[in-house]
């Protein structure tokens, strides 16, 4: 008996400080609470669709990226799609959103299995942000979940002003790169193996044939875009050394 209370105790205390530390990033106090323990479960901790986030992180996903489309429409009034189109794959991208969600300190309060080496190099918190915008949005409804990205997310995080001059397409960058002088580049998958139940693909970048950097992820798209950025710093030309920088 008494060790079942303690069980209780540690159990009720541990959501307290769960529910205290959302409320915190939230602003509000999130209600359901079941709703945000799914958005912040990670597939690793629970592979049924109604034990994780993934169904919620796509429906993040597509709100994040129209309210997104919405702010560059307003911002940028003359500006062509290409270019809007370029802006708002520059602010959602994996990467970025990644790096957002860490400065917001949701590793924190995600559940994953810590003990996974492989999610080192994934992109998983990233993805639970758009999980936690698909929770605020079922919560509170869309057009507060507007104010509530734009005052947490867009104007905290997202440095427009600095995105602009921003590079995220290694890919492009590197075949442009490669054309202009004279190099053939390509990518290959080099290996897939299975990592927590899940595919990690390692893909490297062969210029002329001949390695040139790897890149691991749970898709090939990511993984290549890594390979790249790993070849675009090994090359020296994140820095623009007497090469065009803009994305072709």
């Amino acid at each position: 008996m008494f060790v079942r209370w303690l069980k209780f105790l540690f159990s009720f205390r541990k959501k307290n400080s769960f529910t205290r530390e959302l409320s915190h990033l939230l602003g509000y106090y999130p209600y359901p609470l079941e709703l945000y323990e799914t958005a912040l479960t990670h597939r690793s901790q629970g592979e049924s669709t109604d034990q994780n986030n993934e169904r919620l992180e796509y429906l993040g996903d597509a709100i994040l990226s129209a309210l997104v489309a919405d702010y560059l429409f307003k911002r940028y009034p003359y500006k062509g799609e290409g270019y809007l189109t370029e802006m708002r794959s520059k602010m959602v991208n994996r990467q970025q959103l990644n790096h957002i969600a860490l400065r917001m300190g949701l590793k924190k309060i995600t559940r994953f299995n810590r003990a996974d080496s492989s999610l080192r190099i994934s992109h998983i918190f990233g993805n639970t942000l758009e999980a936690l915008i698909g929770a605020v949005y079922l919560d509170i409804g869309y057009k507060r979940t507007e104010k509530w990205v734009m005052k947490n997310i867009i104007l905290p995080h997202m440095f427009v002003d600095e995105l602009e001059n921003t590079e995220y397409n290694f890919k492009n960058k590197l075949y442009g790169w490669a054309s202009r002088n004279g190099s053939i580049l390509e990518f290959e998958t080099i290996d897939e193996r299975h990592e927590g139940g899940r595919r990690l693909f390692t893909v490297a970048a062969l210029l002329n044939g001949e390695p040139l950097a790897e890149g691991k992820a749970f898709n090939k798209k990511d993984a290549s875009q890594l390979a790249a950025q790993a070849a675009v710093e090994k090359l020296g030309l994140s820095g623009g050394e007497g090469t065009d920088q803009r994305i072709s």
